[in-house]
């Protein structure tokens, strides 16, 4: 049986988990909504990029930065992890071989700017297994937060099409006025907090 333990030495190269990342993996596979404020390089993603490969389907991970998507796919795919990056720094067959993957059921883990999630939301999405968003960045939700992003804030329909899948939201900077904003702008439900 894959633990969560066994994927972090198997994927990371990591024995134990980082104070957090346990319990935030924990309460994803439980089906909770999550709230993860935890600094640059404490290893944020491995909270969802774990849950990803623990869970049945697809995990949307919605980031900012086409260079940190590409990062992050890259080294998943050299891990032997199907991820990849629907963006606009693809051609458009790149992104039609992306969909097919995902429709297919291929990938574990799609990265998608907010931008590019609004624009497929209504086509793409209805057509994945999808198990997991992942809000990275979360501060670009809130106009509180030294980020804001129009587009993040629009986030929230999310759970609006999915109600029952459950939504993680990271960032490395957020005061309580900022995690109270992005818990009520993503329409968490009764969120585990991690700080």
């Amino acid at each position: 049986m894959r633990t969560p333990e066994a994927l972090l030495q198997q994927y990371f190269g990591h024995r134990e988990f980082r104070s957090g990342q346990k319990q935030a993996i924990d309460a994803i596979l439980q089906g909770r909504d999550v709230l993860a404020i935890m600094p640059t390089g404490a290893g944020k993603s491995v909270c969802y990029q774990i849950s990803a490969m623990l869970l049945p389907g697809l995990t949307i991970v919605i980031s900012p930065l086409i260079s940190l998507m590409k990062d992050q796919v890259e080294s998943l795919c050299a891990n032997g992890v199907a991820a990849g990056a629907l963006n606009s720094s693809n051609d458009e067959t790149e992104n039609a071989v992306l969909r097919r993957a995902c429709m297919e059921g291929r990938l574990k883990l799609l990265y998608i700017s907010p931008e590019k999630l609004i624009a497929e939301a209504n086509y793409l999405l209805r057509d994945m297994h999808i198990s997991l968003f992942a809000i990275d960045e979360a501060h670009c939700i809130s106009q509180w937060g030294h980020d804001f992003r129009p587009e993040y804030a629009q986030m929230g329909f999310i759970r609006e099409m999915f109600p029952n899948i459950p939504v993680i939201a990271l960032t490395a900077t957020a005061d309580k006025i900022t995690r109270e904003d992005i818990v009520r702008q993503l329409h968490l439900r009764q969120p585990k907090i991690f700080i």
